[in-house]
């Protein structure tokens, strides 16, 4: 149990390097003064330009890569590989630690992001084809209502289904999954507050029943 504690522990302070204030040290901003405040990369993309947020996505999608994809497999000195261990929980213990040190971040005062880039970063290493349901449902969403949160939202809901129908014998996803979209979900609260006040911001580019 050490390792899966050590590795999970490891995960989380990986997940802690946020891109965005990485990005803004070197720019010297803090985009959690700017915009809505939040330091993930749809805030970046909006305060900073196209460039900023991009380097905030390969960041924050990189350290879910390495966390879940590459951290299970390390062998630590003095820790090694614990048998005893299930690789399928270990690895979805890494990628929801993670995700949870990119929204609570211990180096940057616990305000972090909402986890969207870096999920799906975790998600490209358990199981790549469920990012195929999630970008459609993301997709559609947002070219019907411009609501980028919302389609964040809708599109990790697609996760445990998706883990239900694909792999029901893998508890270890199931419960990710589920873990993930009550997650997501509870990031964006503040975003559905604003959209039942009606004044969330709306992606107009992408969002096709716009007033014209």
């Amino acid at each position: 149990m050490l390792e899966l504690g050590i590795k999970t522990l490891l995960a989380y302070l990986l997940g802690s390097v946020l891109g965005s204030l990485v990005m803004g040290r070197l720019r010297g901003v803090d985009i959690r003064e700017q915009g809505s405040g939040n330091a993930g990369g749809t805030n970046a993309l909006r305060t900073q330009g196209w460039k900023f947020a991009l380097g905030v996505i390969v960041i924050d999608v990189g350290k879910a890569l390495l966390a879940a994809g590459v951290l299970p497999g390390l062998h630590l000195p003095g820790i090694g590989i614990d048998p005893a261990v299930s690789r399928d929980w270990l690895a979805v213990s890494c990628a929801t630690a993670v995700v949870f040190g990119h929204v609570y971040p211990v180096w940057y005062e616990f305000r972090g992001g909402k986890g969207a880039a870096t999920l799906i970063g975790a998600v490209a290493v358990l199981a790549p084809w469920a990012l195929l349901p999630l970008a459609l449902a993301w997709l559609a969403c947002v070219m019907l209502t411009g609501f980028v949160g919302l389609g964040t939202m809708l599109g990790t809901a697609t996760l445990p289904v998706y883990f239900a129908l694909s792999q029901p014998r893998s508890e270890a996803l199931v419960a990710f999954g589920i873990a993930m979209a009550a997650f997501v979900v509870y990031t964006h609260r503040a975003n559905l507050a604003r959209m039942r006040a009606g004044n969330e911001n709306r992606a107009r580019r992408l969002w096709l029943l716009r007033p014209r």
